[in-house]
């Protein structure tokens, strides 16, 4: 009788399952889980997470390769006397393309949506994204990357002139997409445009000044590409095509310490541990009389733990070197929250406007520019400008590429790897060779391909090696040929 019932209520779980038409795989679905990405949820992720590849790029390897700082003491091979592998590079590389899967999801589901503002923001975070791994690489995947859906397992790298067309030409366009008047749905960390009415135009800024950053970046390439054509677009424009005004409009992530606004730094002693500020930094910043000191370096002592001013070790320098005092360091407080990380500080772009005018590419004086530039600079950190600072011979606008170059560079401290592309562009500033240097003393031109594309990615891999005449340090990519 048992026996009965039961295979009568098996019957009756059977026979409802199939009138109801369900499937194994739909009982089987976890609901919990987006099917199609909604691209409000998708920007706040891509925003923190890529800034902070940023701003440890900076931290363990611009650092070191531009005589910023340095590991310390250190006898064997390291980063700071040019010792470079391929891992060097490994973990920007499959983190970038990582958040540009996103890149790309958050822009189809800002294109079923209609929602254009968002739209625009993938174009010019991928710019943004692209345009620092191919600076970093040279040819790298570009048109078949992020397209697993469409079967694309092994990309091709594109040589990085189509890859610099292309995204110039993105930015172009998504300057016409914003829709300045219309707030996001979702958060944003860059300009808060779910709740600021000036966050789109703030945007659109962004997405100007970035076509400068790369324009400038391929400036002896013009003729080829209408470059100059483009930067005067854009500069005699500023209705059509607004860009910074001022620090407030500088393209940053506020972190603040509350999760999950996190220090990428996890362990603020980590950030000063083997380590010492290198001398040229130091005394660059010193030379100019700059208010930062204090936030930017520890003070050096001698044997017996007194202060002895600021000091920095010579990055690179000869092996057997015997210290008589410990270095500064980089302060500890420049990785503890609050802190700002900057994508794109105002002040580069303001000293990019008094190179561009130093050269007659635009109209506009020089030393405005270069003046704007230097006190932003300082003042993004929330120092004070002296009233005398640039009467300061060593401040003071000289017509010379060398001294805005010099200020671009500190201008430049924490931006990921920006100061060692724009030393391989104009070979500015003057890096000293205190004796120690690998690779003939010769800054590094880019990075060897990681692993990963070596050995998933072989046959492509082998092409871009070819078309790129090899794959190691010394070869200069495209634009600085």
């Amino acid at each position: 009788m048992k026996k009965l019932i039961y295979i009568c209520s098996f019957l009756a779980l059977v026979s409802t399952t199939v009138s109801c038409d369900r499937s194994l795989d739909e009982i089987n679905k976890d609901t919990s889980r987006i099917n199609e990405p909604v691209a409000s949820s998708l920007l706040v992720p891509i925003q923190y997470n890529m800034t902070s590849v940023g701003y440890n790029r900076a931290n363990d390897f611009t650092f070191d390769i531009m005589q910023v700082s340095l590991d310390f003491p250190n006898e064997g091979n390291s980063l700071s006397r040019y010792y470079i592998t391929e891992n060097t590079g490994a973990g920007f590389w499959n983190n970038s393309y990582r958040w540009l899967k996103q890149v790309d999801d958050l822009k189809k589901a800002a294109i079923a949506e209609g929602d254009k503002n968002y739209q625009a923001i993938s174009m010019v975070l991928n710019a943004w994204i692209y345009s620092n791994l191919t600076d970093t690489y040279g040819d790298v995947p570009f048109s078949e990357a992020s397209r697993l859906d469409d079967g694309i397992l092994q990309p091709k790298f594109d040589q990085q002139k189509q890859i610099y067309v292309s995204l110039l030409n993105d930015l172009k366009t998504a300057n016409s997409l914003f829709v300045t008047n219309k707030m996001l749905s979702g958060g944003d960390l860059f300009y808060k445009s779910d709740s600021d009415v000036n966050g789109i135009a703030n945007w659109k800024k962004f997405c100007n000044s970035l076509s400068l950053r790369l324009l400038t970046r391929i400036l002896s390439k013009d003729g080829e590409v209408n470059v100059k054509e483009r930067i005067q677009e854009i500069v005699n424009n500023p209705t059509v095509f607004p860009i910074f005004q001022s620090n407030a409009d500088a393209t940053k992530v506020d972190i603040s310490g509350v999760s999950p606004l996190m220090p990428p730094i996890a362990r603020p002693q980590d950030f000063t541990t083997g380590r010492a500020a290198s001398d040229f930094f130091v005394q660059t910043v010193q030379g100019n009389n700059d208010p930062r000191m204090a936030m930017f370096f520890t003070q050096a002592k001698d044997l017996k733990n007194v202060n002895i001013g600021y000091v920095g070790a010579p990055s690179g320098y000869p092996f057997g070197t015997v210290f008589n005092y410990q270095p500064s360091n980089l302060n500890q407080n420049l990785a503890k929250a609050p802190l700002k990380i900057f994508v794109y500080p105002y002040a580069e772009l303001q000293l990019t406007l008094s190179e561009l005018a130093l050269k007659g590419i635009i109209t506009g004086s020089a030393k405005t520019f270069y003046e704007n530039g230097v006190k932003a600079s300082i003042e993004q950190w929330g120092a004070v400008v002296p009233a005398n600072y640039f009467d300061n011979p060593k401040v003071a606008y000289d017509a010379d590429i060398k001294k805005i170059m010099l200020q671009k560079y500190i201008a430049l401290f924490f931006v990921d790897q920006q100061q060692w592309f724009e030393k391989r562009r104009t070979g500015f500033p003057i890096l000293p060779n205190n004796g120690g240097l690998l690779n003939n003393g010769d800054l590094p031109q880019r990075l060897m391909y990681p692993p990963n594309p070596k050995v998933l990615n072989t046959t492509n891999y082998q092409a871009a090696v070819q078309q790129m005449g090899g794959d190691n340090i010394n070869v200069k990519m495209w634009w600085s040929k």
